[in-house]
């Protein structure tokens, strides 16, 4: 607590708290037993207001997320985003980690530097994102993955999400925003089995709430990183 209100500002410390507010209150109206989800879900919100302010801590904060939704997925029997959080998004948050730590903004590891997508990337993402998808389509169908297309569909935007942070864009925003959406989705249909996973539903319904404002929070900090450098020119 002490860190976060040294590092972000009222709207940061508002978002998240608000964010953490209604998980909590959705937790005991609809749950009270799925510790292990509520874990999970304050550990997701907040590594996105960490990411939101390109801080390597929200890749940390999202590995330990990915490992416990990926058990959460596997008690609905959904395999792929089970598989997709476990074998793809862990080990790239990882990478982008690793990315970020490497390329801090003035010598500031609390802040990464903001990069640019150039047209070879964005073809060579394209690409590589439609062979995962393709072969993740076959991988979950023999699985015999509950909601089959929209677990698919996840997997894709999951993917470019994890690639665009690799890659310090502010897209990646909006890639994990896409994300949320299939997500809300595929909980709300878990939902109607299970009335217990409407703690799960909200969390991600919060999570689009708070890559949307983590976009515009990466276009304010690239714009601040950008007219930073022309001043010294």
């Amino acid at each position: 607590m002490k860190y976060l209100t040294s590092q972000f500002n009222k709207t940061d410390r508002l978002i998240w708290l608000t964010s953490v507010s209604l998980i909590l209150f959705f937790f005991l109206l609809f749950d009270r037993v799925g510790y292990l989800t509520l874990a999970a879900s304050l550990i997701g919100v907040t590594s996105l207001i960490f990411n939101a302010k390109g801080n390597p801590i929200g890749q940390i904060l999202m590995i330990l997320f990915s490992i416990l939704y990926g058990i959460i997925s596997f008690s609905f029997a959904y395999y792929g985003e089970m598989v997709t959080y476990l074998g793809m998004t862990a080990p790239m948050a990882a990478v982008a980690l690793v990315a970020w730590l490497r390329n801090p903004y003035k010598g500031n590891r609390a802040e990464v530097a903001v990069a640019h997508m150039k047209g070879k990337d964005w073809t060579v993402m394209s690409a590589v994102t439609v062979a995962v998808t393709v072969a993740f389509y076959f991988i979950l169908k023999y699985f015999h993955t509950a909601n089959l297309i929209p677990s698919t569909v996840s997997v894709t935007t999951s993917f470019a999400a994890a690639w665009l942070t690799y890659k310090r864009s502010p897209w990646f925003a909006v890639a994990y925003a896409a994300n949320d959406v299939v997500l809300i989705v595929l909980w709300v249909l878990a939902s109607m089995t299970d009335r217990s996973y409407v703690s799960v539903t909200v969390c991600f319904v919060v999570f689009l709430i708070n890559d949307l404002y983590g976009f515009a929070s990466w276009r304010k900090m690239r714009a601040r990183q950008e007219q930073n450098i022309a001043g010294r020119g």
